[in-house]
C-alpha cells in the first residue's frame, strides 16, 4: 500500500503544480503549446526508445504477460466502441468527448507502472513491465490515433489519410526503433544512451505539468457522468479483464501481479497531449486523468494484493 501510494502521490502533485503554474506564473498559452510539442515529439519518444532497446525480453514470460495485456486492450477497446451509441443517446457525448473516454479507459501510465513494479519486484518487475510496454504501447497508439482521426475530426478521414496519420505518430516510430535495436542487438554508445535517458526522465514531469495546465478545477468539483464512467472502466473493469486473461494464460505470482499493476494504473498523461494535437476533448481527458490518479491510490493496492 505505501509503495503504491508513494508512486502515485508525486504524479498527482505534478498535475496540481501544472495547474498552479498555468494560473500564477506561466500564463501564456504559447508556453504550454511549446511544452506539448516538446513532450510529444522529443521527450516521450526518447523514453520509449531507451526503455524498449534495453529491456531483457528473453528472460520473462513474454507470451503470457504480453498476450494478457494485449487482449485486455482489445477487449476494452471493443467495449468502448459498443458503449458509444448509449453514450451518445443517454449522455449526449460528441465525437471529441468519446475519444477522451476511449483514451481514458484504454491507455496506461507507463512511468507509474515501471515505478511500482520496480519498487515491489526489483529488476524482474521492471523487465515484466517492459514486456507490457512492448505489448500495449504500439497497439494503444494506433487505436488512439485511429479513434481521434475518425471521431475528433469534423469530417471522417479516408482510409489512406487515416493510415498516413497513424504512420506519422512519433510514439509508434519510437516503439519500432526501440524494438529494432533490442531484437537486432544493435550496440548503442554510452553517450547516446545517457542522452536518451536524460530526455526520457524529463518526459513524465513535463507531460503531467501540461496535463495540470489544462485542468478545469470546476469540472473536478462536479465530475460528469462521462468522466466517472471512464474512471470505473479504467480502474475497475480493465484490471479485472487483464487479470482474468492472465490467469487463463497460466500466469501466477509476480507475473500476474505485474499484469494487475500495469492494468490498474491511471491512463497516460501523453494521451492529453495527443488529444490537444488531434482535436480531442482535452479538458475532459485532463479531468479523467486527475480523478484516476487520485482514486488509483485506493484501487491499485486492492488488485495487486488480490493476485500477488
Amino acid at each position: 500500500m505505501l509503495t503504491v501510494f508513494g508512486a502515485l502521490v508525486p504524479v498527482f502533485l505534478l498535475i496540481v503544480l501544472g495547474f498552479v503554474l498555468r494560473r500564477m506564473l506561466l500564463k501564456q498559452d504559447v508556453v504550454w503549446i511549446g511544452l506539448e510539442h516538446l513532450v510529444y515529439y522529443v521527450l516521450f519518444p526518447a523514453l520509449l526508445i531507451d526503455t524498449l532497446s534495453r529491456a531483457n525480453l528473453p528472460s520473462v514470460p513474454i507470451a503470457g504477460v504480453g498476450g494478457a495485456l494485449l487482449l485486455a486492450v482489445l477487449v476494452m477497446s471493443m467495449l468502448c466502441m459498443a458503449l458509444r451509441p448509449l453514450l451518445v443517446r443517454l449522455l449526449g457525448i460528441d465525437g471529441p468527448a468519446f475519444t477522451s473516454v476511449f483514451q481514458g479507459a484504454t491507455r496506461w501510465q507507463t512511468f507509474v507502472a515501471l515505478s511500482v513494479a520496480g519498487n515491489l519486484w526489483g529488476d524482474l518487475g521492471i523487465t515484466l513491465a517492459s514486456v507490457a510496454m512492448v505489448a500495449m504501447i504500439p497497439l494503444l497508439n494506433i487505436l488512439a490515433v485511429a479513434v481521434l482521426a475518425h471521431y475528433a475530426s469534423p469530417q471522417r478521414l479516408s482510409w489512406p489519410t487515416l493510415l498516413l496519420t497513424i504512420a506519422k505518430s512519433p510514439l509508434i516510430w519510437a516503439c519500432i526503433v526501440g524494438l529494432t535495436i533490442n531484437l537486432l542487438g544493435i550496440p548503442v554508445a554510452r553517450p547516446l544512451h545517457e542522452f536518451a535517458d536524460a530526455l526520457g526522465r524529463c518526459s513524465l514531469a513535463m507531460g503531467l505539468l501540461v496535463v495540470g495546465a489544462g485542468l478545469q478545477l470546476e469540472g473536478l468539483r462536479r465530475p460528469g457522468a462521462a468522466a466517472m464512467l471512464t474512471v470505473m472502466l479504467k480502474l475497475a473493469v480493465m484490471p479485472l479483464i487483464a487479470t482474468a486473461l492472465g490467469m487463463a494464460f497460466g500466469l501466477s505470482g509476480t507475473s500476474l501481479a505485474v499484469v494487475a499493476c500495469c492494468a490498474s494504473v491511471p491512463s497516460a498523461s501523453n494521451g492529453y497531449i495527443l488529444a490537444r494535437q488531434m482535436g480531442g476533448d482535452a479538458p475532459l481527458l485532463a479531468q479523467i486523468l486527475t480523478l484516476q490518479t487520485a482514486l488509483a491510490v485506493l484501487t491499485m493496492p486492492v488488485f495487486i494484493t488480490l493476485v500477488a
